[in-house]
This record gives structure tokens, C-alpha cells and sequence, in this order.
């Protein structure tokens, strides 16, 4: 009588056993919840992008600005300035009558100004 109640008791806890496994199966498996697992899902690659593309934007950026600082040495743009500064610019051959820094003004010279009326 013993061995059948042991049986019998073994039966009935593997039978539940085996139906709450199910029924939880069941539940994950319904649209609502597989539509969330997928949002919940889209969403944590989403953060991990996100996070990516920052570190990746923020190296980007860290190598720009040490790029320029060689690029402006070697160009001599980060000398110190206690050097003279360059000679005026020399002015164009071709002179306009409207420049105040034309230095022959009886001379004959033509605007090259598209937008001018004629």
C-alpha cells in the first residue's frame, strides 16, 4: 500500500510540475508578451549603440583635435607670436576709380562688378 501512495504522490507532483512548466511556456509564448520581449530587446541594442557610437564620436574627436594641434606645428600656426609681422600686401595692377586707395585716378580703368548698372 505504501509503494503505491509513493507512486501515486509522484505522479501527481510531476503532473504539476510539468503543467506549471507549461502554462509559464504558454504565457511567454502569447503575441503581447513576444512583443514585448522584442521591444525590451530593441530597445537594450539600441542603448548599446547609442553607447558605442558616443565612445566612437568622443575618440573621433580626441584624434581631430591632436591632429590639429600637429597640423598646426608643423604649419607653425602655434609659434609664439613675438615675431614681426609680414610685410602690407602690394595692390592689384588692375586699380577701380572707386577705390580710395587708387593711386592714378586719371587714369582710365574699368569695374569688373557684374551687378553694376551700365
Amino acid at each position: 500500500m505504501f509503494r503505491r501512495t509513493f507512486w501515486f504522490t509522484s505522479g501527481v507532483a510531476a503532473g504539476v510540475w510539468a503543467t506549471t512548466k507549461v502554462n509559464r511556456k504558454l504565457k511567454q509564448l502569447t503575441p503581447e508578451n513576444l512583443a514585448a520581449t522584442a521591444a525590451n530587446k530593441a530597445l537594450e541594442a539600441g542603448h548599446r549603440i547609442k553607447d558605442r557610437a558616443v565612445g566612437f564620436a568622443l575618440d573621433v574627436r580626441d584624434n581631430m583635435a591632436q591632429r590639429e594641434e600637429e597640423l598646426g606645428d608643423a604649419l607653425g600656426l602655434n609659434a609664439s607670436v613675438e615675431h614681426e609681422l609680414p610685410a602690407p600686401r602690394r595692390y592689384a595692377a588692375i586699380e577701380n576709380r572707386n577705390n580710395p586707395k587708387s593711386v592714378d585716378s586719371d587714369r582710365t580703368t574699368y569695374s569688373y562688378n557684374r551687378n553694376e548698372d551700365h
